[in-house]
């Protein structure tokens, strides 16, 4: 560091002025990236309004659904029909209604199979999934079969299937706040949710010969139609989610009669389908969970659940029939098993009973019994106090085929024990983190309720990012990398031609991208925005205001971004441009730090340090060699060669010296006075933005005396000049460290410019290179019981 002394007057305080900082020299440039967003973001309107918020014309259509479905346990096949009231809210007239038809995805020739690219890698093993998605769907015929689809009056209705989507054609439009009713038949093959990867199907247990069936995306359900984009009919290809409507809806499904069946909604004939000794350990689970110790009830045994994998019916025609209903949903989906597993409690969630229930196959144990009701109790609580309560009655997690899948009140997760229940680590932390993120779902896109198909990270990046919070409320050690910035650096540390901006339709984003751009990166956004950017405080109350704008409405990014400034009153256009709709990573260098000291101008100090610099001066190692023969030369020998000047002291203080100082203090103002006499040091830091977004600057200071500070400077920092800037910063205290972003909090990609002076990072290397290294996840659960017998062997313990 460069130390300058400057000489005390009025002038030198004006460093820290804005006047200084616009009058920017010609090696300046400016930038735009302060600029509002503008055009970029919809025109507001009486449906949207500027502030984020639905406008007084907001509308948007419901269905109602009355569901009557048969799964058949022996093929592998459901046969159901439905009767759909539509309600248009909208003011226009609708002569058509579109419809999706999801399970269209597994037919060979889908446009999600035939406009998938694919290679074969010579160099390796290459499945043939990999090659053709379709070949893994043999000797079935996969997609719906539409048998009819008729008006209220048991007419045909003329329709036509394009791809995943029916257009059915109506007799008359529906006029706006008219309704209009009719019918479908139809009937698919369930996928092998493990073979294809699906997000619903079966999986089949060849131990025992039984099927875990998780049914989602099974009926034909009516599309969007909204301001935005009149009908949302974009093809299902895979990636993309859904956009759906809320509605009321009824499910009577016939199921094998030793079935345990979970649904959206509530349980309408317990009595009917509940053994006595079912119902009364559903009735003890009532009121149950509000304390931190209550574990969940089991109204289905692991004891009774193997009984019933061995016995099964002994009469396939066997059946029951469950009903189940859920208002103001936008989907619905089942859960079927004679292997379940099923445990249940009812929390008090923000004033209100709330089920909370498990259903699981033995192969989920011991995992699940311990952990999956309590964590949806928990996400139930976190959620609701960041957002709104949780408005429905009850919440599912449900293992089986999926890893990890979201519905209204239900949910499809994974991580299942080795066979000799034992599990690593890693499959505890993804248990906690699957059922925490997949009910956490509910809130985010079942109730605030944003279209998938374009913008993944409306749900998953908002989820993802609450579902950190919740991880580290379960567990302050648990490892939440989905919202810690320096996790997501590796990703942005990628060339701009391997990314895509987060503001990307779902279907857009790169291929083993989709992770990082829809989940990680936009929950680090919104993690930076509260920790760093915004402050807790003021992102908690505008998040929680988004939320309860929203609630059982359908916003645009738009609304998002408009909510969370004008709840907060923070400007962060700046922030949306570059981390939503730029991929420029955050690269911010310490380049170098000058130190300056104002001159006290007092005597005492100024002649000693001139003294002292003298003396440095002349400590050659010549003068320390000839201070061994000093007393030889002329002077020191002969006194007759020796006058004023070799007695006289240049740096003695005089009483002149004295004078001049007080006139000078005298002179000052008393903050010009107090910096004098302070010895204040100036450090001018220069500083760097090689990355491209913009981000505040953190900054510690690591004084000589051991202690430290941090000084924080708002992203507008960097408003006039987007790649270069000098901060000024006064302290008292000598520096000897500087360390940028000692906290890790900005996501930048290159921590080793951070430091000045530069602290070296080691590089390291392996002496002996390993032999027999040990594959897979330590799993140390598993080791530990497998040396129990030969430890009693010895006598150890």
């Amino acid at each position: 560091m460069q130390k300058i002394l400057l000489l005390m007057a009025g002038l030198p305080l004006c460093i820290f002025s804005a006047t200084a900082q616009q009058q920017s020299p010609p090696s300046q440039r400016a930038n735009t990236r302060f600029e509002q967003l503008g055009p970029v973001l919809p025109t507001p309107n009486t449906f949207r309004t500027a502030a984020g918020a639905p406008g007084r014309d907001y509308f948007q259509n419901r269905a109602d659904y009355d569901i009557k479905a048969t799964l058949d346990d022996v093929t592998q096949k459901i046969t159901a029909s439905e009767v759909i009231t539509y309600h248009n809210k909208s003011t226009d007239a609708l002569p058509y209604l579109w419809l999706q038809l999801d399970q269209n995805l597994f037919k060979p020739d889908a446009i999600g199979n035939t406009a998938r690219t694919s290679s074969i890698n010579t160099s390796r093993a290459t499945s043939i999934r990999q090659i053709d998605p379709s070949a893994s769907l043999t000797g079935k015929d996969y997609g719906y079969k539409i048998t009819a689809v008729r008006d209220q009056a048991g007419k045909p209705l003329t329709y036509t299937i394009n791809q995943t989507m029916m257009r059915v054609d109506l007799p008359a439009p529906i006029k706006p706040g008219g309704s209009y009713s009719f019918s479908i038949d139809w009937n698919f093959n369930i996928v092998d949710a493990k073979q294809t990867g699906a997000r619903s199907g079966y999986e089949y247990f060849p131990k025992d010969g039984n099927y875990i069936y998780e049914i989602a995306q099974w009926f034909p359900r009516l599309c969007v139609y909204n301001d935005v984009t009149g009908w949302q009919n974009r093809q299902f290809l895979g990636q993309g989610e859904f956009a759906l409507i809320f509605g009321n809806y009824k499910l009577t499904l016939t199921a094998p009669s030793d079935h345990i069946v979970g649904a959206t909604g509530e349980l309408q004939n317990p009595t009917q389908v509940l053994s006595a000794t079912q119902l009364k350990r559903w009735n003890d689970a009532k009121n149950r969970g509000d304390k931190r110790g209550d574990n969940p009830v089991q109204i289905v045994t692991q004891a009774e659940a193997e009984a019933a994998e061995k016995a099964k019916a002994s009469d396939v025609k066997r059946t029951k029939t469950w009903v189940y209903k859920a208002d103001n949903v936008r989907d619905f989906a089942f859960a079927s098993s004679r292997k379940f597993i099923w445990d249940a409690m009812q929390p008090n969630v923000e004033g209100k009973r709330v089920w909370a229930m498990s259903l699981y196959p033995k192969e989920a144990n011991p995992l699940w019994g311990q952990y999956s009701t309590r964590l949806i109790a928990h996400t139930l609580h976190a959620y609701s106090r960041r957002t709104i309560a949780y408005p429905y009655p009850v919440a599912y997690s449900v293992h089986g085929p999926v890893g990890g899948m979201e519905y209204p009140m239900m949910s499809f997760n994974g991580a299942r024990p080795e066979a000799d229940g034992t599990y690593s680590v890693g499959t505890k932390n993804f248990l906690i983190s699957v059922v925490i993120h997949e009910v956490g779902h509910n809130f985010f896109p079942m109730i605030v309720n944003s279209d998938e198909r374009q913008w993944s990270w409306m749900d998953e990046g908002l989820n993802s990012f609450l579902e950190g919070l919740a991880c580290l409320e379960w567990d302050a050690n648990f490892p939440a990398h989905g919202i810690d910035p320096q996790y997501i650096v590796p990703y942005m540390q990628l060339d701009s031609t391997q990314q895509v901006p987060i503001m990307s339709s779902s279907d857009n984003i790169l291929a083993g991208t989709f992770g990082p751009n829809a989940y990680t990166k936009p929950a680090t956004g919104l993690n930076i925005l509260r920790e760093t950017v915004m402050g807790r405080e003021l992102f908690d109350y505008a998040f929680k205001e988004y939320a309860r704008r929203w609630a059982f409405k359908s916003p645009e990014p738009a609304d998002f971004f408009r909510t969370m400034e004008n709840a907060s009153g923070v400007d962060l256009d700046w922030f949306w441009k570059g981390w939503f709709y730029g991929v420029q990573p955050v690269d911010q260098t310490l380049t170098n730090v000058s130190w300056n000291q104002a001159s006290s101008q007092n005597p005492d100090i100024t002649k000693s340090e001139a003294r002292a610099a003298a003396q440095q001066k002349l400590n050659t190692i010549s003068r320390q060699r000839d201070a061994l023969s000093k007393d030889q030369t002329v002077v020191a020998q002969d006194s007759s060669m020796r006058d004023f000047y070799n007695q006289y002291d240049p740096y003695a203080v005089t009483a002149e010296d004295r004078k001049k100082y007080q006139d000078y203090l005298a002179s000052l103002t008393q903050e010009e006075r107090l910096l004098a006499e302070a010895g204040t040091n100036f450090y001018t830091l220069s500083l760097q933005n090689k990355g491209g977004m913009p981000m505040p600057v953190i900054v510690r200071m690591e004084f000589e005396d051991g202690t430290d500070s941090v000084a924080r400077f708002p992203a507008e920092i960097w408003r006039f000049n987007d790649a270069s800037i000098k901060k000024v910063i006064a302290t008292t205290k000598k520096v000897k460290q500087w360390t940028l972003d000692p906290f890790y909090e900005i996501a930048d990609i290159n921590t080793e410019d951070n430091s000045f002076p530069r602290v070296a990072q080691p590089s390291r290397f392996q002496l002996f290179k390993q032999q027999n290294r040990a594959t897979g996840i330590p799993n140390p659960m598993q080791q530990q019981r497998q040396q129990a017998p030969a430890r009693q062997g010895t006598g150890q313990n």
